[in-house]
């Protein structure tokens, strides 16, 4: 092993224990395979109607940032999001296909550089598992277009304690005095 690729791997040291935890933490009701609540894949029952469209397409209605997160599932930079000094009443909605995804009830700063919500609207989003990083995340994506929104946490406020972690350009702000956007079909 070279001196580069030994030192590549030096940090899974010092982050083993945190990676444990990561991995352990909220294990307390394993699933009957043995797989830990935290770790299952959960999808909310299909009733609204799926919007599919071609790579080309969402590249024709999307900036390429906006493309980025929401079909690559990219990440903005922290606290570049002017959505972190939206303090209105209203609804956050997916900015692929207009979907209401968060009321600004459940909105709080984190700290995190992100818009943070404690709980989405209901059956408006799916998870997945990413391991992209070391340490396991549960992914969440809008339910209609499959827009990757951002990541879930099990740090957040009171009622649920946890933490959506959203992607700014992932979203766009309805105020409550102005009507909802029909939803994108084409």
């Amino acid at each position: 092993m070279t001196r580069k690729q030994f030192l590549g791997y030096a940090w899974l040291v010092p982050a083993a224990p945190l990676m444990l935890q990561a991995c352990t933490s909220g294990t307390s009701n394993p699933s009957p395979d043995g797989t830990p609540d935290s770790l299952i894949v959960h999808q909310p029952p299909l009733e609204i109607d799926s919007f599919v469209i071609s790579d080309e397409e969402w590249r024709q209605i999307l900036s390429d940032e906006e493309y980025h997160i929401l079909r690559e599932e990219g990440t903005e930079r922290p606290f570049s999001s002017p959505l972190l000094e939206e303090h209105r009443k209203g609804t956050f909605i997916c900015a692929g296909c207009f979907l209401p995804l968060f009321s600004s009830e459940t909105m709080y700063d984190s700290g995190t550089g992100w818009p943070s919500y404690w709980a989405p609207l209901p059956d408006v989003l799916g998870t997945k598992l990413d391991t992209k990083l070391a340490t396991p995340r549960t992914e969440y994506h809008c339910i209609r277009c499959e827009g990757h929104q951002g990541h879930v946490f099990e740090d957040g406020p009171e009622p649920t304690g946890l933490r959506y972690c959203n992607n700014g350009l992932a979203l766009r702000f309805v105020p409550h005095d102005e009507a909802l956007p029909d939803l994108r079909t084409a």
